[in-house]
C-alpha cells in the first residue's frame, strides 16, 4: 500500500463522500405514487406481456421459423409446425412459459415478420400452476387486444431501431 491509501483510509474520505450523498437525499423532497390509483407513465420502450399480432386481413403473422425460440435466453418458448397446402409453414403450437420468460425482447428482434411483440401490460397475475403457459390463442387474443396501443408504441421506438 502506498502512503495516499493508506491516508485515504484512514481519513475515511470514501465514508464521508458517502455521508454527504445521503444528507442530500434525507433533505429532499420525497415523491411518492399512489399506486394503483395514480400510475406512472410507461416508455415507449417498455418490455411487457408478450403477445402476437395478426395481419389486417386477420391471419396470423407467425410463419414457424423458430428463430425467436432460438434466441430466447431462458429457452421460453415452444414452437410446433406443419406445412400448409400451398407449401407454407404455420404454427400448430406457440407456447410461452411465462415463469420463464425474462422479457429481454430477444424473440422480438429476432422476429422477421414482426409477429411476436411485447406489449405495455405489466399487470398481470396467475393464479393456477398451469396459467404459466401461454398458448399461441391466448397471445393472439392479447395482441388482438392490445393492437393499437403497440402499434403506436412501435412508432414512437422506430427511431433507436
Amino acid at each position: 500500500m502506498n502512503m495516499l491509501q493508506l491516508l485515504k483510509k484512514l481519513s475515511l474520505i470514501d465514508f464521508i463522500k458517502g455521508f454527504i450523498v445521503t444528507l442530500k437525499a434525507f433533505f429532499r423532497r420525497k415523491v411518492t405514487v399512489q399506486y394503483p390509483e395514480v400510475k406512472t407513465p410507461l416508455s415507449p420502450r417498455f418490455r411487457g406481456k408478450l403477445a402476437l399480432m395478426r395481419y389486417d386481413n386477420g391471419e396470423e403473422r407467425c410463419i414457424a421459423c423458430k428463430l425467436c425460440s432460438a434466441v430466447c435466453p431462458a429457452q421460453a418458448i415452444t414452437i410446433e409446425s406443419e406445412e400448409r397446402a400451398d407449401g407454407s409453414r404455420r404454427t400448430v403450437k406457440f407456447e410461452i412459459d411465462a415463469f420463464k420468460c425474462i422479457y429481454c425482447g430477444f424473440c422480438e428482434e429476432a422476429c422477421p415478420v414482426d409477429s411476436i411483440v411485447e406489449t405495455n401490460i405489466f399487470e398481470y397475475h396467475m393464479t393456477e400452476n398451469h396459467q404459466r403457459i401461454q398458448t399461441k390463442e391466448m397471445l393472439l387474443a392479447t395482441g388482438d387486444q392490445h393492437k393499437d396501443q403497440t402499434i403506436k408504441n412501435k412508432k414512437k421506438d422506430s427511431r433507436y431501431r
